[in-house]
């Protein structure tokens, strides 16, 4: 294909290092364990591994909180560890992808250690802090600069008596925003970002990037006293794509680099300039349309709705179509922030949980984009049965489910059966190697709580097993990289308003795809259109070949004309 890319043939492989593998029996996964674990990996087909953060951090938000960018979380090892990994990695034909978290850091880092001393502290300007509404003292209700809400409960402005202002927190009140109107700020991000590519990772997937250049006045918004409404007002702001640029200019055009942006709150038109074709700022971006189809007016994403086909189907098929020939997409269903796929979109009961994982896999990775797989994903690992709101670890589950119990949105005693459908911890939840104690995670006490079902869902039986999970990951990834129609071909949807199919067909030049994914328990009556009906069975996820008029319960297949 004409200006193809590495990347857009490439399938990333998401570890989140406290729950992958630990070392040293601590009960925290860790750098050696990523590397002992490579092998696996690479055996997958996945080309590169995308790191969450491993850097030195208190840990107030499981790393996304960062003390310093160029130390390593001792809990995870040293940079002699990591040196260790990179080359390993490198050597499997694996390239490193890390996490830079820029909108924020950790309340610890020196930078903000020395911000918060005085009003004339040559570090105050690298974060925002504001004066107390005029004739309202600081500190009491209302006082706050703008009437703003943390994505993490509560208002995104904390009060320090020291200076007698505010500073702005959009995430947990220690993770204050960085001032990227100060260019002393962005030198010092660009010169972080050139040291990691010198020390030879292979790009970065950056964490909210679309909230870093805040809109002129910080001015108040329509109902945005609570959560990710904030989003709305405070995404691709004035500056934002001038800053992108300048680091695409100054940094990323210098490497080769893969690149994609965590983009929360971004319209069409304004993804098709950070993921342009044209690689004058981001190679791609996370957007989250499809991740909040089920969601409640209200509540938000801590509800106990399920996820209705139709609004699924509708979201993703507005980003396959609308970013065609305009920039690239990115696929996922699974990730750290998000409960495990195969109990929100499929069904995880004993009986059909193989099936529907495969049918997940099948829908994602037939489409065009770059697709994702979160660690575990690829076992069909489920969410966790949770006992109590005592085992659950994520600050942001806690603080919103708390939060709207207090206020009566939500009842208490359905608590625990919204962390068991929603929490970020049910993807946190250590990975699942083999039925040994502790899943082959740990020796020690493993820091969060195991799935109890790691002793039937495992990597050592997934591998070993031809018809498993993970070898059905193995054909879709290997399809892919075999395949220029998966890659690069056009997307069109069919059946937009069915419950139950998920249907598309994909074009490139006289090739087409046909690829029909069944989301319900039931029979289902589907008729293959007259073009396919000569073509073969790709891949499936039953044995045989599928009927034509008749789609069986959780089934995929692809037919290839």
């Amino acid at each position: 294909m004409e200006n193809e890319k590495w990347w857009q043939k490439s399938v990333v492989y998401q570890i989140y290092p406290r729950s992958f593998q630990d070392s040293n029996g601590d009960g925290i996964g860790d750098l050696k364990g990523i590397t002992k674990r490579l092998p696996y990996i690479a055996g997958l087909g996945a080309d590169v591994i995308w790191l969450s953060p491993i850097y030195a951090s208190p840990n107030d938000d499981n790393g996304y909180d960062i003390s310093d960018y160029q130390a390593i979380m001792p809990e995870f090892g040293t940079m002699e560890d990591f040196d260790e990994m990179l080359a390993k990695a490198h050597e499997l034909g694996l390239k490193i992808v890390m996490d830079l978290v820029v909108n924020h850091t950790s309340d610890e880092h020196n930078w903000f250690k020395e911000s918060r001393k005085s009003k004339d502290n040559p570090y105050r300007d690298y974060y925002i802090w504001r004066d107390p509404k005029p004739g309202m003292k600081g500190g009491e209700p209302g006082a706050e600069p703008n009437n703003w809400g943390s994505c993490f409960g509560g208002s995104a402005w904390v009060y320090e008596e020291t200076t007698g202002q505010y500073f702005l927190h959009l995430f947990s009140k220690r993770q204050p925003d960085l001032n990227w109107d100060n260019p002393k700020v962005r030198d010092e991000v660009f010169s972080m970002m050139t040291w990691w590519l010198d020390k030879g990772v292979d790009g970065f997937r950056m964490d909210v990037i679309s909230l870093i250049s805040k809109p002129e006045g910080l001015p108040d918004g329509e109902a945005l006293a609570t959560g990710y409404a904030s989003f709305d007002l405070t995404a691709t702001g004035p500056h934002l794509h001038e800053y992108l640029r300048e680091m695409n200019t100054r940094v990323l055009s210098k490497y080769d680099t893969i690149t994609v942006g965590e983009c929360p709150g971004v319209p069409m038109e304004e993804a098709r300039n950070y993921a342009n074709l044209d690689g004058s700022e981001l190679n791609m971006i996370f957007q989250f349309d499809h991740m909040s189809t089920e969601y409640e007016d209200g509540v938000g994403r801590y509800g106990i709705n399920r996820i209705k086909l139709p609004a699924l189907k509708k979201a993703l098929n507005k980003w396959e179509v609308g970013l065609e020939g305009y920039a690239w997409n990115s696929l996922y269903w699974d990730n750290h922030d998000q409960p495990r796929a195969v109990s929100r979109f499929g069904n995880d009961s004993e009986e059909v949980r193989e099936l529907s994982a495969k049918m997940l896999g099948t829908c994602l990775h037939m489409m065009e984009g770059t697709p994702y797989v979160f660690q575990g994903e690829e076992l069909g690992m489920t969410n966790c049965p949770w006992d109590s709101l005592d085992e659950i670890n994520d600050i942001e589950s806690l603080n919103n489910v708390r939060q709207n119990i207090a206020k009566g949105i939500i009842r208490e005693e359905d608590a625990i059966t919204i962390m068991r459908n929603q929490s970020r911890d049910n993807a946190r939840t250590p990975m699942q190697w083999d039925a040994t104690d502790n899943a082959g995670f740990t020796t020690g006490k493993p820091w969060l709580r195991i799935n109890p079902n790691y002793v039937n869902i495992n990597a050592a039986d997934e591998v070993g097993r031809d018809d498993s999970v993970y070898n059905y990951y193995k054909k879709l990834i290997s399809l892919r990289k075999s395949s220029d129609l998966i890659v690069y071909g056009d997307f069109r949807l069919l059946l937009p308003d069915s419950e139950e199919i998920f249907a598309y067909v994909r074009t490139l030049g006289d090739e087409k795809l046909l690829v029909v994914c069944n989301f319900s328990d039931g029979n289902v009556k589907f008729d293959v259109p007259e073009e396919f009906e000569t073509g073969k069975k790709l891949i499936g996820n039953y044995d045989d070949d599928p009927d034509r008029g008749n789609v069986r319960p959780y089934e995929a297949y692809v037919i290839s004309m």
